[in-house]
């Protein structure tokens, strides 16, 4: 792990190791051994969050309103020459960036990986000591005492210093905190382990790709949007030999010697609008590229034989990174810059999206040219999809209303983290979906009437809760056989509706409407005819299709095997030609 991210001594780290290795693989030294098949020795994977599939099928091809009718995403498309294209790929439910990675890298959904969202809540959990960025109060917690639930944060509010591009990692560099950047006074604790602050590695209860590739002697790495994606190495923390997290959180900063993937500077602030100035990286469309650049660089660093930083290292066995842009393109309406989004439901991109799509693919077409560079593009697999996309795709279906949403219209039922009435709190799991536990005692039947009663005015749209939840989530509870984290009652809503409150985005995720699921999912090697398959998959089959790439037992993930999660038949039968 980079940048002073790893802070055990060297016994914990052999007690870490030995809970995070998967049975039946050896304790190797990452980089050693000899894993892949003969076809396959690297993975490339990336996540493209909000690309849907239309997105892809409009970029690849041009479609009349944008861009002339030309496409606008050649790398893309060129890979699709040699690629398997999902057109009804699925993406997790709730579709949020924490249970959607997760789906790409574990296999499994929230019922087993026990990751619902980033902000979600756990019944055998404590709160942290200190109160943390994003609102969530400090208080109690007694070891091995009896617990009394908490709200779990696993946003920027972690960070020493969600402002800063570093995390306010100490000593750290300036893009460069990593693991380093989580301060453990601000993580839930677990009265069960006498309280110990529980890392996101720890906080995902399945393996994941890396942990079982590092673990076969492979090299991992990743890079996401900030340090709490740390969760991706896996319990134990030990699946990722190199991780680089910068917050996408903090303030817009100049990036000296950053250039975007299509030329432009970031060595000063690129957009320094009224509506941009002060602001997070994803408050603006130019900002944002700066900011997925700084991961483009660290990826292909990785191809080179370095680590993100620079220095020396193998070639990754499976690496990759989210993008921002596509989201931002998607979902942001910049006072006197543009408006992002669709012009109609048929999914024609405005002016601002098409310019983050060209971006996004210019950056990819630089990946490919660097693994051709290297010699090794014959050898990777480049699986690109989405951890989420993003809705309403009609704009006039959007409805920002986070004045009657189901979790004001439940407060006093809520736990009090959890309740957007507690001000100044970190509030609930709500987007275009509402996720919510009630607090002891408060009854679920009572809750539903009550949003029943309220259909219209929280633009209900379907409720799940008691035996409809529990078939996909399990059953929600204190008592042996249920689970502290599966939620009471998930309501989605009528498309379009959204439970953020009037600001500068206009569209979101987290639910489960066509919009928010259907992703691109894009599986290419040189090797492979042109596919297209129109049927039922889910970004859950990509995780054992890795493994099985690279000639490793889809089982060893442990939600793979809990959910009988299966791999994606045809890219072993192109593997197999």
């Amino acid at each position: 792990m980079q940048s002073g991210g790893w802070r055990c001594t060297a016994s914990v780290l052999a007690g870490l190791w030995a809970v995070g290795a998967p049975a039946g693989l050896a304790q190797s030294v990452p980089g050693s051994g000899p894993v892949g098949s003969g076809t396959i020795k690297h993975v490339l994977l990336l996540s493209i969050d909000g690309m849907h599939a239309v997105d892809y099928f409009n970029c690849a091809r041009g479609v009349a309103g944008a861009n002339g009718g030309e496409p606008y995403c050649p790398n893309m498309a060129a890979l699709g020459t040699t690629g398997i294209n999902y057109t009804a790929a699925s993406s997790s439910r709730p579709s949020d960036s924490f249970p959607g990675l997760t789906a790409l890298i574990a296999g499994s959904s929230p019922k087993t990986s026990g990751i619902y969202y980033d902000v979600a809540y756990d019944r055998s959990l404590d709160a942290p000591a200190i109160a943390t960025g994003s609102g969530l109060p400090a208080g109690p917690c007694t070891p091995f005492g009896v617990p009394t639930g908490t709200t779990t944060d696993n946003t920027e509010g972690i960070d020493y210093d969600g402002t800063k591009l570093n995390g306010g990692a100490p000593g750290a560099a300036l893009t460069d905190g990593g693991f380093a950047s989580i301060d453990p006074r601000k993580l839930v604790r677990d009265p069960a382990a006498g309280c110990a602050p529980v890392y996101p590695y720890n906080f995902i209860r399945v393996n994941t790709i890396f942990g079982v590739v590092h673990a076969a002697g492979g090299y991992t790495a990743w890079s996401d949007k900030r340090p709490s994606y740390a969760f991706t190495a896996g319990p134990g923390g030990v699946g990722l030999d190199d991780f680089y997290g910068p917050e996408v959180a903090s303030t817009v900063v100049p990036l000296p010697g950053v250039r975007t993937a299509e030329g432009a500077s970031c060595a000063t602030v690129r957009d320094t609008s009224a509506a941009a100035a002060g602001q997070n990286w994803i408050a603006s469309f130019s900002n944002v590229q700066c900011f997925d650049q700084l991961r483009v660089d660290a990826v292909l660093n990785q191809i080179a034989a370095k680590t993100h930083a620079g220095a020396a290292a193998p070639v990754p066995t499976v690496f990759g990174m989210d993008f921002q842009s596509v989201f931002v393109g998607q979902a942001l309406n910049e006072t006197g810059v543009g408006t992002g989004g669709y012009k109609n439901s048929a999914a024609v991109p405005t002016p601002e999206l098409v310019k983050e799509i060209k971006y996004v693919d210019t950056a990819i077409g630089d990946m490919v040219n660097g693994l051709k560079n290297a010699g090794i593009e014959g050898s990777t697999l480049v699986i690109i999809s989405a951890k989420h996309g993003e809705g309403p795709i009609d704009p006039g279906l959007f409805v920002a209303d986070g004045a009657q949403s189901p979790a004001t219209l439940l407060g006093a039922a809520l736990p009090a983290s959890e309740s957007p009435l507690t001000a100044g709190g970190i509030g609930a799991t709500e987007d275009d979906v509402s996720v919510l536990w009630l607090k002891k005692g408060a009854s679920v039947k009572a809750a539903v009437e009550l949003l029943e009663r309220n259909a219209a005015a929280i633009g209900l749209g379907e409720i799940l809760y008691g035996p409809q939840l529990a078939l996909q989530y399990g059953v929600g509870g204190e008592r042996p056989g249920e689970d502290a984290r599966t939620p009471d009652i998930i309501v989605t809503p009528n498309l379009g509706v959204t439970y953020i409150g009037a600001g500068g985005n206009i569209e979101d995720h987290g639910g489960f409407s066509h919009d928010d699921t259907n992703v691109m999912l894009l599986v290419a090697n040189p090797s492979f005819t042109a596919q297209t398959v129109v049927d039922g998959r889910t970004t859950a089959q990509v995780a054992p299709t890795i493994l099985q790439s690279l000639g490793l037992e889809p089982a060893l993930l442990e939600g793979v095997k809990a959910e009988g999660t299966q791999v994606l038949a045809e890219v072993g039968a192109q593997l197999a030609k």
